[in-house]
């Protein structure tokens, strides 16, 4: 998986998981991954399914119905310090690193593997929420492959 320096975002600050998924969602169709209707799927996905995956992360992705706005594969990752609550009141879900994916084919679900094999160590996603700039993200995202 390569990763683009303009795709990832450091110190973001978002009040809902909603703002939260559409600026991932934004942030690939302005570098032209996708078309701006992949937005409202990964809304329409989040909603059947939580992006959520535990270990602070969140991997924001489009519905499989919305396949066909993906131009290229991409991933942007930001990162949320003060962190975004995927969950609710009661039961929150702090993410401080999201992923928004998409990919065509099934580009995205080797994505998520990647992404959930190096997140599984919650150190690792501790160093990514920590990192100063988007090389050192690059170089810690790198010693997973």
């Amino acid at each position: 998986m390569e990763f683009q320096k303009e795709l990832i975002k450091l110190n973001q600050s978002f009040s809902t998981k909603e703002e939260a998924i559409r600026y991932c969602g934004r942030v690939l169709c302005d570098a032209g991954y996708v078309n701006k209707a992949y937005i409202e799927s990964m809304i329409d996905r989040n909603n059947d399914l939580s992006v959520y995956m535990g270990n602070f992360i969140a991997i924001p992705h489009g519905t499989d119905a919305a396949k066909k706005e993906v131009l290229s594969s991409g991933i942007t990752i930001v990162q949320v310090p003060a962190g975004v609550n995927f969950g609710t009141e009661e039961n929150p879900q702090i993410a401080t690193i999201l992923f928004g994916i998409a990919g065509l084919g099934d580009d995205h679900l080797e994505m998520i593997q990647q992404i959930s094999l190096f997140c599984a160590d919650v150190e690792n996603v501790a160093q990514l929420a920590d990192a100063q700039s988007e090389d050192e993200v690059i170089a810690l995202l790198n010693t997973a492959g």
